[in-house]
């Protein structure tokens, strides 16, 4: 087994791997296949095989460079949807204590109690007092 892990290593040396990209790349192909259980399309199918070869030629590269621009520029694109679903997540995880506003001068989000009825709130990114009114 050491062996093995040695050539490994080795043909791996100076390739560029996985990243991010590799892995969205990766579980894309995943729902593909589970969609195409169902539904047995042609083109999804081919869809799915240029996803797994892409991903392959990506993580055996040898251009380190433009590897690294691709993932960056599509953690530029997957950055804030990751947030916004974060956040999401947490909304609902937290819907019965907790309500999320938004400042109306910075636009940040603020988490506040669930109290009912109107109330000053004072945001702390910009100092802004402002009323608010909570419903449920």
């Amino acid at each position: 087994m050491g062996n093995f892990k040695y050539k490994l290593s080795r043909f791996m040396y100076g390739r560029y791997g996985q990243d991010q990209l590799y892995y969205a790349f990766i579980i894309m192909g995943f729902i593909l296949i589970i969609f195409n259980m169902f539904i047995k399309s042609v083109v999804i199918s081919v869809a799915l095989w240029l996803i797994l070869i892409l991903a392959t030629l990506r993580a055996f590269s040898k251009n380190l460079y433009r590897r690294r621009i691709e993932n960056e520029r599509f953690m530029k694109i997957w950055s804030p949807v990751k947030a916004k679903g974060l956040l999401t997540l947490r909304r609902i995880s937290e819907i019965k204590t907790h309500r999320f506003r938004k400042c109306p001068s910075c636009k940040k989000v603020l988490r506040l109690p669930r109290r009912r009825g109107k109330h000053t709130v004072n945001c702390p990114c910009c100092h802004n007092d402002f009323k608010m009114h909570i419903w449920l």
